[in-house]
């Protein structure tokens, strides 16, 4: 729930990955490329992680501890800049930057999101920055009051991880969403009440803005904390959080909270689930339904490689992770070790390690084709609709059917 700083536009001729396509009228990012890291291989994350351009040195010092940077690159050619502390993982700084794209991939034909090009050049334009920060939000950290918004390393889980697994939320909860959204609504949407509106989508704001007022009014958020409701209002930042707090709840990130069984985002929202925002508000499911932000995760997510065993896209209520991880099509195993991945009914793009892997499927042989492809990969579709969908699979040994199991 950290406050964004906004500032004037860095420097933008860096260089850095590239985000967006070069076609200035779309943001439409290719989650089957390279483009926001997902696919690449270590040299060639290597590469679009690189260290502290000279022209950011002299604000976000080595002193400081910052020694690493990546960005997303607007349709107008500028920057939005991440840049990393000394204890962040590679893959931490990969996963904060995949979240930034999934928020400015197009989403065609919603609402507010079928081009998210003026949202993106917007954030460029506003100086958006993204700060991964060492430790924890305990108020030591000096590079916390540089303009940006921070997140740290103690509130980025990556998928696969030890903690993404366990779902400890006395140790660790993942910040990442929340804040990098703040991100997104400060300086893209944009917010209402401020001296001026710097942001791209004053209607939807207008429309967040509503479905926060009517959340407060109703106790569907905030009712726990009173003092801090009043200190958001003085501070503009109710609408932010509001729709951070929708949000966390769609994507499943509140589901495995032990908490309460009914509420998210430690107590402060009525729904835990995307189900519940449906059933108990509103409001906030109109913000979620078609307008901006999309019903699965469009990144691929990188499984850590300390990862083994059988990771599950298909949500399993045994598996507290399964309430995030049910809403992501898209996987690459990391490492050397053994590690299995179970498919959910997306069409899905899985990519193996240099282990051994096996993808799982629900049905038996005869119901699914296997195709391979020419450029080495083979294609399993299930034939029965609604279950396992279309699955290319990329450097996997076996793919695994309640039947048999069968080497590719």
């Amino acid at each position: 729930m950290n406050k964004i700083v906004i500032a004037g536009a860095f420097a933008t001729s860096l260089i850095g990955i590239t985000a967006c396509q070069s076609d200035s009228k779309s943001t439409t990012i290719d989650n089957a490329g390279s483009n926001n890291g997902s696919h690449l291989s270590a040299a060639t994350l290597a590469l679009a992680i690189k260290p502290v351009p000279e022209s950011l040195t002299g604000t976000f010092t080595p002193e400081l501890k910052f020694n690493r940077y990546t960005q997303i690159k607007a349709p107008n050619g500028k920057a939005i800049h991440i840049i990393a502390q000394d204890k962040l993982s590679d893959n931490q700084i990969v996963r904060a930057r995949s979240i930034l794209t999934h928020y400015l991939t197009d989403f065609p034909g919603s609402e507010y999101g079928s081009d998210k090009s003026a949202v993106t050049n917007k954030m460029a334009d506003n100086g958006a920055t993204l700060l991964l920060l060492n430790g924890s939000d305990d108020g030591t950290n000096a590079g916390a009051n540089l303009n940006g918004q921070p997140l740290y390393q103690n509130e980025i889980q990556v998928e696969g991880g030890a903690w993404y697994i366990n779902q400890n939320y006395d140790a660790h909860r993942d910040a990442s969403f929340e804040e990098i959204l703040h991100m997104v609504h400060d300086t893209g949407i944009g917010v209402d009440q401020n001296s001026q509106f710097i942001g791209a989508l004053a209607d939807y704001q207008a429309d967040i803005r509503s479905a926060q007022i009517t959340a407060v009014n109703d106790k569907l958020w905030g009712m726990a904390s009173p003092d801090w409701i009043a200190e958001l209002t003085a501070e503009n930042s109710l609408s932010q959080e509001y729709l951070a707090a929708v949000v966390d709840s769609y994507y499943g990130l509140w589901g495995a909270w032990s908490g309460s069984q009914t509420h998210g985002m430690w107590g402060e929202y009525v729904a835990k689930t995307r189900a519940e925002i449906d059933s108990e508000d509103m409001q906030g499911s109109a913000l979620m339904d078609n307008k901006f932000f999309h019903p699965y995760l469009t990144y691929n997510a990188r499984i850590d490689e300390s990862f083994s065993g059988d990771f599950s896209l298909k949500f399993n209520s045994n598996l507290g992770y399964t309430h995030h991880s049910q809403y992501l099509k898209d996987v690459t195993l990391t490492g050397s070790l053994d590690s299995n991945v179970i498919v959910n009914q997306r069409d899905n793009l899985i990519k193996g390690n240099s282990g051994n892997n096996i993808v799982m499927f629900s049905g038996s042989s005869s119901q699914y084709s296997i195709e391979k492809q020419e450029d080495g990969s083979s294609l399993i579709s299930d034939m029965v609709d609604g279950r396992d969908g279309v699955n290319k699979l990329i450097d996997i040994e076996t793919v695994a059917f309640t039947d048999t199991n069968i080497s590719l």
